[in-house]
């Protein structure tokens, strides 16, 4: 089964004013730690589904990894590759770093999503938080998933994991307001750039992104973290986004007024700090990043030439937390 019984629009990537407008997830379940809920947390239930590629899947797969979920949540890579059936999966001798799917034996994305609903014709999206008792979708927003993996599954993680928050009670109201920002004009605001199919799109949406990063850069300079001394969610989200600044946004998506590595030296000291921290770095695959990019938007990059640079390195300097940050 393939996208191509049904038509997701999978690569329209504008509206016809020019202007790119996400999707909104269909999928909007919650898993809790009550053995009376809907979706009760259990071991060994769930499982991800993600790309390298996506900054939105990577956000499950670093709260996964900072909370010690590995062994409680299995996970499933899709190949880089978006073609006109959507992600697919592939074997590691494939394609490296990518797996194929073990749970439903699925070939595409696109068949988990008709499984769990056989009317389901929007478009096929990662991440998918998939119950394997139920074979249906609990979510596919990250937002609410990394909220998910933060606190649902403490009883099956070690000791000193349990109670590590990354949305505590009196940040909350805090986070909530930085993430609205930061979501419309950087985590989407990439986006809104790089398929702007209008000049006067272009033009709103990069003035926009990069009034954002200077308001960031001017936050950072004061801060460790974008609320302070304490790593939260908004800088896991925001994270995702900047460390595919530079190899990618700044080129592919003409967001180019700067670059992170030379424009903004707070902003890239945080990148590297939470790069560094134990677990971050495996799950950031540049290849997998540079080539979905480069070579699944045809329409900006016909040739599907890849570019060299990966961007700042990440590894050094060494950038030390004052503290441990969560």
């Amino acid at each position: 089964m393939t996208t191509s019984t049904k038509d997701s629009g999978i690569t329209k990537w504008h509206s016809a004013d020019g202007e790119f407008r996400r999707q909104v997830s269909s999928f909007r379940d919650i898993i809790e730690a009550a053995p009376d809920a809907r979706f009760p947390a259990e071991a060994n239930r769930y499982h991800l589904y993600v790309s390298y590629a996506c900054p939105w899947a990577h956000r499950t797969l670093i709260v996964r990894k900072l909370k010690g979920l590995e062994n409680v949540i299995g996970v499933s890579v899709v190949d880089y590759l978006l073609g006109p059936n959507g992600w697919k999966f592939a074997s590691p001798s494939e394609t490296p770093g990518a797996t194929l799917d073990e749970v439903n034996g699925a070939q595409y994305i696109s068949e988990l999503y008709l499984k769990a609903n056989p009317e389901y014709s929007a478009r096929y999206t990662v991440p998918v938080l998939w119950d394997k008792k139920e074979n249906t979708i609990v979510s596919n927003e990250s937002s609410e998933i990394i909220r998910m993996l933060n606190s649902a599954f403490d009883a099956f993680i070690d000791a000193e994991l349990r109670g590590i928050t990354f949305y505590p009670e009196d940040l909350k109201e805090q986070i909530d307001e930085i993430n609205e920002w930061i979501y419309d004009t950087v985590n989407n605001g990439v986006y809104k750039t790089g398929f702007a199919a209008a000049q006067e799109a272009y033009d709103n949406n990069c003035r926009a992104l990069f009034q954002s990063l200077e308001r960031i850069e001017a936050i950072l300079a004061k801060n460790e973290f974008l609320l302070g001394p304490r790593l939260t969610e908004a800088d896991l989200r925001l994270f995702t986004t900047i460390v595919r600044f530079d190899p990618v946004y700044h080129g592919h998506f003409k967001c180019n007024l700067k670059q992170i590595g030379t424009g903004y030296p707070n902003i890239l000291r945080w990148t590297r700090e939470i790069y560094q921290l134990p677990g971050v770095k495996e799950t950031v695959n540049m290849e997998h990043i540079k080539k979905h990019y480069y070579m699944s938007h045809t329409h900006i990059n016909p040739l599907q030439i890849v570019a060299l640079s990966n961007g700042p390195d990440l590894d050094s300097p060494v950038v030390k937390p004052t503290a441990r940050p969560y």
